[in-house]
């Protein structure tokens, strides 16, 4: 009877043991979604995923805390974004804000296209 019992304690150890690193694993793994599209402040040109800086590291430390107490991958960007400006995402939104920005090579490819088009038709 005893010897059930600690095989059954044994089992219940290693289940829940389990559950913690399959926890730990989805915690580490939206921490690198998120810390991937972010850009690191101090390097250039790397993402915080990529960055070995103490910025980097320390938002890594960051991303996972808010992660732990319930925050969702928006409210997080939305919490850098206000912190570090719209910069810090590489992937920023489409908002008013950066219409003209997400709009300004489309305008030039069109004023492209017309100058190219009068210089060859029209002359």
């Amino acid at each position: 009877m005893m010897s059930f019992i600690k095989y059954t304690l044994l089992i219940l150890f290693f289940v829940l043991s389990l559950q913690k690193l399959s926890i730990a694993n989805n915690i580490s793994s939206e921490v690198d979604r998120i810390s991937k599209n972010l850009r690191c402040l101090i390097c250039q040109g790397q993402s915080v995923y990529d960055s070995q800086s103490d910025f980097a590291l320390s938002m890594k430390i960051l991303i996972s805390e808010k992660i732990k107490k319930g925050k969702s991958e928006k409210q997080i960007y939305d919490y850098l974004i206000n912190k570090y400006g719209e910069w810090i995402v590489y992937d920023p939104e489409f908002n008013r804000k950066n219409l003209l920005l997400w709009s300004f090579p489309l305008i030039l490819f069109i004023f492209g296209a017309l100058l190219i088009y009068r210089k060859v038709f029209i002359n």
